[in-house]
């Protein structure tokens, strides 16, 4: 073992040290962050749950735990508690996950971005797959614009689309939301597949978004408007694009929005300003994207939440096991 794995190695150990000492000294509570629950045919992002194993996820955790609400938890006791969130807003939400959750008496909050509700645009790194991946017939080779650089590459094949693919998605994920458009555009035009979306991969439309609030098991949380990395944002443009997400959804749905969470929330993906943006906003707790579990001291600004993917049920249950350490 290299001297680099060793140290992460020690690193693992002290942390999961710490961890069962934290829970030791007060019950924790396990915030759960999935996306879609649905079936596609490609996943590059790991996002979507199948409506088969997301039921199954669900009594797993109904058999084990306590099961709480984000916006209002219950007063703790001696039981292990877990919360169910969704980020971004897909239409599978409503149409795929909500009947699953409403039968089997699961309450969840649903951190909506609001910019692509009601449109037929797809998310960002959804419509980059679809440029892409999907299907034949692209051009050679690719030369674009992207903000103060260029990318150009070899696409004939699928393994070169892939690299171009893999090599795009991170650098689009530092943009802010004029520029990421502008190479979007130019990207459909270059591929002539145009900028319409997937109806697997289209975000809810407004009636949904009000037909999944109006159930008795569901909190909407705002997510922003336009799903930037907020910290590569002024603070006023952090301000205002979390803002802006609320208002349409209180707009929508005609009741306060109360929660947030931060789009990718990762730790490089947020700041101070955008700590501050949600406080000064009065958000009662906002969401991260980052391992670990809430306790009574967990700053209410950066709770963290523990990645679902589309596991069965034994390995769901172990994946568990391994989150309460995180």
């Amino acid at each position: 073992m290299t001297t680099e794995l060793l140290a992460r190695h020690a690193k693992a150990v002290v942390r999961r040290g710490l961890r069962q000492v934290a829970n030791a000294l007060d019950r924790p509570t396990l915030v759960l962050i999935y996306h879609r629950v649905t079936t596609l045919p490609t996943d590059p992002q790991q996002l979507a749950v199948s409506p088969e194993h997301f039921r199954a996820q669900l009594r797993v955790l109904k058999q084990h735990f306590r099961i709480d609400r984000f916006d209002a938890p219950g007063a703790p006791d001696d039981r292990r508690t877990v919360v169910v969130t969704f980020d971004d807003g897909y239409a599978d939400n409503c149409l795929e996950a909500l009947p699953i959750l409403e039968e089997e008496g699961v309450p969840a909050t649903f951190f909506v971005s609001t910019g692509t509700i009601g449109t037929d645009r797809e998310f960002w790194w959804d419509e980059l797959e679809r440029l892409l991946l999907v299907g034949d017939g692209h051009p050679a080779r690719i030369d674009l614009p992207l903000g103060e650089t260029r990318i150009a590459a070899a696409t004939a094949t699928a393994e070169d689309r892939r690299a171009v693919y893999d090599t795009l998605h991170p650098r689009i994920k530092a943009l802010g939301p004029g520029v990421r458009e502008a190479f979007l555009v130019s990207l459909a035009a270059w591929s002539g597949r145009g900028t319409a979306g997937r109806p697997s991969h289209r975000a809810m439309s407004v009636d949904e978004l009000r037909s999944l609030a109006a159930s008795p098991w569901v909190t909407i949380g705002a997510h922003t408007d336009t799903h930037t990395c907020l910290s590569q944002l002024s603070p006023a443009e952090q301000l205002e694009d979390i803002a802006v997400s609320r208002r349409k959804l209180e707009n929508w749905i005609g009741r306060p929005v109360s929660v947030f969470s931060y789009p990718f929330g990762g730790s490089r993906d947020i700041d101070e300003a955008s700590i501050e943006a949600c406080e000064r906003l009065g958000f009662a707790r906002v969401a991260a994207n980052w391992p670990g579990t809430l306790h009574r001291w967990t700053d209410a600004q950066q709770i963290p939440r523990c990645l679902v993917r589309d596991w069965a049920e034994a390995e769901f249950a172990r994946q568990l096991d391994g989150f309460w350490l995180e």
